[in-house]
């Protein structure tokens, strides 16, 4: 079930696990928003898969032996054993947020009872969990739910740190030639992430960074593409993309630049933390308006070990430092936070979807498959490196 685009490319990792089963028959459908309208990109990004859409008016008629879903939204209506997915790093909240007006600001989050409970009935058939401290929270806030819960780890993660020896080929399929530095710029798509607060920012690295030494990337939240559509993406940064921005589209491509990247610019958002677990040094963008974090929550302690990006001064030598700040023990800590399985979420997974399914797993072996090569938009200008900075 596809409801945006971001719960499509998730599931996409856990389809693989079917793969090669002529028992199993995968369809899609595209579930209407919470104000009934579809999001935009959604039917495009699954057809693009190749997937056979099933109109949703036919697919809440049906009875499925299992829902794959990633995303809470409108899964009641889907007749089937449910397993629900995040769509991110982890379903506990970065920010606190009120719940209604004049309260104070609380977290909501993926495992609140009003997520998984809807008239009484328990939506998950198996509810996957990435890190045994979620657990923890299940039980306070929906103890019904704890004996279909199981922590799988996170089947995103563990394909980024498959894929981090294909740095080099990475690299060279994005254009980043030798003695090049590669800037990642990843941003979510509310009003005070990276680009909502300072869209100025990708021109003014393009314009501060040696194009021969710097390559830039970046990295938008599928949500962006899917509200406002390819062009009008392509058209804001159209100036950018002259001047040899490489921007990726939002299926695929922003695993390979995080493995890639030499410093990773961004937010509050999953990217960000994904970059700093693997080992990437992070430069985070405040935003224009005050935000609250919970303490101790993942993009938290992420922001611990990242350097404060500043407007007022030039960012050629804030990028420089910033690119120093490597810290492998920062970078175990924000692992450990991501995952408590590392490296098996994709066998627990798999278990998972046969035992709902009532079949014997495969005999096929699971691997861990690194992510593809990057084919990015963008990037025309090439420099000769031979000539020197």
């Amino acid at each position: 079930m596809v409801p945006f685009m971001v719960a499509g490319i998730r599931l996409m990792d856990v389809l693989a696990l079917l793969k090669a089963d002529h028992r199993v028959s995968v369809m899609f459908t595209v579930a209407p928003a919470t104000n009934g309208a579809v999001c935009h990109g959604s039917e495009e990004f699954v057809r693009a898969q190749g997937g056979f859409l099933l109109p949703w008016h036919q697919a809440v008629q049906c009875e499925f032996d299992l829902v794959l879903a990633a995303s809470e939204v409108a899964v009641e209506q889907l007749h089937g054993k449910v397993l629900l997915l995040p769509h991110g790093a982890g379903v506990l909240p970065s920010r606190l947020r009120a719940r209604s007006a004049g309260s104070h600001a609380a977290p909501t989050h993926g495992l609140d009872r009003g997520r998984l409970v809807h008239r009484g009935r328990l939506l998950p058939a198996a509810l996957p969990l990435t890190h045994d401290d979620e657990l923890a929270v299940l039980r306070d806030s929906c103890p019904e739910a704890v004996p279909v819960a199981v922590v799988t780890g996170d089947v995103c993660f563990d394909r980024l740190v498959a894929s981090v020896p294909l740095r080099e080929s990475y690299r060279r399929a994005l254009g980043v030639g030798a003695g090049q530095k590669l800037v990642a710029v990843t941003s979510t798509w509310q009003p005070e992430s990276v680009l909502g607060s300072h869209p100025e920012l990708l021109e003014r690295l393009l314009g501060e960074l040696p194009p021969r030494k710097y390559r830039v990337v970046a990295i938008l939240h599928p949500n962006i593409w899917g509200v406002h559509g390819d062009w009008q993406v392509r058209a804001w940064f159209a100036d950018c993309l002259r001047a040899g921005l490489l921007l990726l589209p939002p299926q695929e491509g922003w695993r390979a630049a995080l493995v890639a990247a030499d410093l990773v610019i961004g937010d509050h958002g999953s990217v960000t933390s994904y970059g700093a677990a693997i080992g990437a040094p992070v430069m985070l963008a405040p935003p224009a308006q005050r935000s609250f974090l919970r303490l101790g929550s993942l993009a938290e302690q992420v922001g611990r070990g990242a350097v404060r990006l500043r407007w007022d001064t030039p960012l050629a030598g804030q990028v420089r430092t910033a690119m120093g700040r490597r810290s492998w023990i920062h970078q175990r800590r924000i692992a450990g936070m991501i995952t408590s399985r590392p490296g098996q979420a994709a066998r627990i997974l798999r278990r998972t979807m046969y035992g709902l399914l009532g079949l014997p797993e495969p005999h096929r072996a699971l691997t861990v498959e690194p992510v593809p090569l990057p084919v990015p938009l963008g990037g025309a200008e090439r420099f000769d490196l031979a000539e020197g900075a």
